[in-house]
């Protein structure tokens, strides 16, 4: 078990940033950060505390100790918080360290996921010969998930979430990328914005769809090049981690295992999200709140 995770918290967080109608009982002041902060820093806790606090509290619960954070090269809001105002210190489990995504000159956003964890990796070359696991920054995985990605004794994995146990309002399910896999649970694809007929075709015998929030377990060397490979999306212009792991899994065969896991994830991707997640961490945090 090799204890190392990198979060990925370097995008300029646009869907957060679309201005919507203002949610009931939000401070202003938190929806004023929504517009400024990476989403991960916005005060949705107990005491104003940070999304990324109770990410990263589930992160040290599960077992895993080397931490690189992501970010933005215009965003100092997270190296701030956790290196000058002292919120590293919560985490004494936790070594904490930083990559910084760019962004390329005439563009204004950075260069996708892909691209994110590959300078992700390239800041921890300790990590050579090990494994990794990957998340995003704006959702809260439980510790359960990390421990099954941390014990996982393939050289890759990811998380299959049974898409019937997520509590989403159905228009947004429908959105999320669904898994393709063999009867071993292998992976086979990965299909953004699917359409009804390729829904189907994911269901497993049982009829149950997986889907993927993007939380991985990767082999450094095995993922490295296809993240250095991968191309700009034609019409996203990004660089995608899930093209990457396509690219890894076509390569080489049955080298990425699908965890089904049945149980909701915590996210925050806009600000109509916000009174949930507040709500949720409010409930299950209770000890949490100062």
């Amino acid at each position: 078990m090799d204890p190392n995770i990198v979060i990925l918290a370097g995008g300029v967080s646009s869907r957060m940033k679309k201005q919507a109608s203002q949610p009931v009982g939000v401070d202003p002041s938190l929806l004023k950060d929504a517009t400024t902060k990476a989403k991960a820093m916005l005060g949705v806790g107990g005491g104003s505390r940070p999304f990324l606090d109770y990410l990263l509290h589930n992160i040290s619960a599960s077992g895993h100790r080397n931490v690189v954070i992501v970010v933005g090269g215009r965003d100092s809001s997270i190296r701030d918080y956790y290196e000058r105002d002292g919120g590293e210190r919560r985490f004494k489990n936790l070594s904490i360290s930083y990559a910084v995504q760019p962004i390329p000159e005439g563009r204004t956003k950075p260069l996708g996921t892909a691209d994110a964890l590959l300078h992700g990796l390239r800041a921890a070359p300790q990590w050579k010969g090990q494994g990794v696991t990957v998340c995003n920054s704006d959702n809260l995985y439980s510790v359960g998930v990390f421990q099954l990605l941390l014990q996982d004794t393939h050289p890759n994995a990811l998380i299959d979430y049974d898409r019937s146990a997520l509590k989403f309002e159905q228009e947004r399910i429908a959105q999320f990328a669904v898994i393709r896999k063999d009867r071993d649970g292998f992976l086979q694809d990965i299909i953004e914005k699917p359409a009804p007929e390729a829904i189907a075709d994911a269901a497993d015998h049982n009829g149950r769809v997986g889907v993927s929030m993007n939380v991985f377990r990767f082999s450094y060397d095995m993922v490295l090049p296809f993240l250095e490979a991968a191309p700009l999306h034609p019409q996203r212009l990004e660089k995608e981690l899930p093209t990457a792991v396509m690219m890894m899994a076509n390569r080489h065969a049955r080298s990425v295992y699908t965890i089904p896991v049945s149980e909701h994830v915590i996210d925050l991707t806009s600000q109509v999200d916000i009174p949930e997640v507040k709500r949720y961490l409010a409930t299950e945090f209770p000890e949490f709140l100062t």
